[in-house]
């Protein structure tokens, strides 16, 4: 199939970043419809891009090639599964936003398969050019020796992403466990002025030792907004640690220290077996630092989403079983599970919106910097 696919957006929420890589991809896709509720924006949506909406999938013309569903499936409240099963049950390729629940992902997978078409779990994340780069690093440093450990910190909201990283920066889940929360200390609680945000969890991913900090908190009204960080991962081999310090970047280069000693034990920083010690002890890797927020949104997401859906139809084009991708998408649901499972409810909350901070008001310029 090397014509343009004809393709239709389900969701007009985050399925505006979907549009976006749509757009991108102009040799590959035609965007011929949009599926949504029909409400007021839907309506003025589809009018502006200048195709028909429609508001069940059995309306849909019997041309549709892909369909990009950004619907919330049943884990967040939403029927985005069911349109993604009545999508593949007539032959159209899907790719699904995240998350999914295990059993929906399982049937759609056995569905696509059954039907002799494609579907793709969006996790989104990995497609993000800084993690792209920190997953390339993660690869290398595995080929060069054992990972030693993995630190990951992530608001509970894009838990399941952060999982889906580690994965692909460890090569795989399995063999993996997860201990139970650590528990509150009482001394520590009535020390804090404010309620704790984080739980703190241990385990084992690919065999590597890992420790997870997750801020167990949502706003159930406003449940994109009010993460504290979004992703934080740190892998640490035999030769340094590689950071990713936010979903966005930067990634940054840690290399280990070790100074050899004097024949009276004294640390050496100079002479033989020191040329190491020349590397800076902390770089930026050039090309993952990160833009503006609203440059995020312009640039960063619909380049992010164009690389997801690239991937969709080189696999549509191609004719690949959805089960071996399917297989990995199945392995991190099943650890995100467990991981939710351990968690317990999210504590609600209901925050105002909060004041951030530019750099000048926290590190005024006019300030010597401390050498």
């Amino acid at each position: 199939m090397s014509r343009r696919l004809r393709t239709v957006l389900c969701g007009t929420g985050f399925g505006r970043f979907h549009r976006e890589g749509i757009r991108l991809l102009p040799r590959d896709l035609e965007l011929v419809g949009v599926l949504a509720r029909g409400g007021e924006f839907s309506r003025a949506y589809a009018a502006a891009e200048g195709v028909p909406l429609y508001t069940r999938v059995e309306d849909l013309p019997d041309d549709v090639d892909l369909a990009c569903v950004a619907i919330g499936s049943a884990v967040s409240g939403g029927p985005g599964a069911e349109i993604a099963g009545a999508l593949l049950g007539r032959g159209i390729h899907v790719l699904q936003e995240h998350p999914v629940h295990r059993d929906e992902l399982a049937g759609l997978l056995r569905a696509a398969r059954a039907a002799g078409v494609v579907y793709r779990l969006n996790p989104f994340y990995r497609h993000v050019p800084a993690v792209r780069r920190f997953l390339d690093g993660a690869q290398r440093m595995r080929e060069l020796g054992p990972i030693l450990s993995v630190d990951g910190t992530s608001a509970v909201q894009v838990l399941h992403p952060l999982l889906d990283v580690l994965a692909e920066a460890l090569g795989g889940t399995a063999p993996w466990a997860l201990g139970d929360p650590l528990p509150a200390d009482p001394r520590v609680e009535a020390a804090c002025a404010s309620p704790q945000p984080y739980r703190v969890l241990q385990g084992a991913l690919a065999g590597v030792p890992l420790t997870l900090r997750v801020q167990h908190q949502l706003d159930p009204s406003d449940g994109d907004n009010h993460a504290l960080v979004w992703h934080r991962i740190a892998i640490t081999g035999e030769g340094g640690t590689l950071t990713l310090a936010d979903a966005h970047g930067p990634v940054l280069w840690q290399p280990r220290l070790h100074a050899p000693r004097d024949r009276h034990g004294r640390l050496r920083s100079t002479g033989p077996g020191t040329g190491h010690l020349a590397e800076p002890a902390l770089t930026v890797v050039p090309g993952t630092e990160p833009p503006s927020w609203r440059g995020i949104f312009a640039e960063t997401w619909p380049l992010t989403m164009a690389r997801a859906i690239r991937e969709t139809v080189d696999a549509v084009r191609a004719g690949a079983d959805p089960l071996p991708r399917g297989q990995r998408d199945l392995s991190v649901t099943a650890v995100w599970h467990d991981l939710l499972d351990r968690l317990g409810r999210p504590e609600v909350i209901r925050p105002a919106a909060p004041d951030s901070w530019s750099l000048d008001r926290v590190l005024p310029p006019t300030e010597e910097v401390p050498r």
